[in-house]
C-alpha cells in the first residue's frame, strides 16, 4: 500500500509556472505507475500525464503537451508536475495516483490509490 500527498499548489498569474509534488510512502514506491489527474468544478476528474515506473517514458494529455512535465525521483519517493505557461483553464484540483498494474494509463480506474489533492488557480 502507498499513501500520496500532494504539495505545491497555490495562485498564480496567466503565464506563470507551478511545480507540484507528490510524496509517496512504502517501501515499493519505484514499482507503482504514477499519474497525474485534476479535476475543475463542475467538470469530471480527467488525466493530465503518467509517468513509467523507472521513469523514462511518459504521456501527456494533449491539453497539456509541450507546457507540463512529469519527474521522479524514486529515491525520493517523490512525483512532480511542472507546469508552466498556465493558463487560466489550468485552474483545478490536481491529485497524483499511484496504479500497482497499469503503465502510464489515462484511466482513472487503472488507479489504485489517490492523494488528497492540491488546488492550483490561474488568474488571467
Amino acid at each position: 500500500q502507498v499513501q500520496l500527498v500532494e504539495s505545491g499548489g497555490g495562485l498564480v498569474q496567466a503565464g506563470g509556472s507551478l511545480r507540484l509534488s507528490c510524496a509517496g510512502s512504502g517501501r515499493t514506491f519505484s514499482s507503482y505507475g504514477m499519474g497525474w489527474f485534476r479535476q475543475a468544478p463542475g467538470r469530471e476528474r480527467e488525466f493530465v500525464g503518467a509517468i513509467s515506473r523507472i521513469g523514462g517514458v511518459t504521456n501527456y494529455a494533449d491539453s497539456v503537451k509541450g507546457r507540463f512535465t512529469i519527474s521522479r525521483d524514486n529515491a525520493k519517493k517523490t512525483v512532480y508536475l511542472q507546469m508552466n505557461s498556465l493558463k487560466p483553464e489550468d485552474t483545478a484540483v490536481y491529485y497524483c495516483a499511484a496504479s500497482i498494474a497499469a503503465h502510464m494509463s489515462p484511466h482513472i480506474s487503472d488507479y489504485n490509490y489517490w492523494g488528497q489533492g492540491t488546488q492550483v488557480t490561474v488568474s488571467s
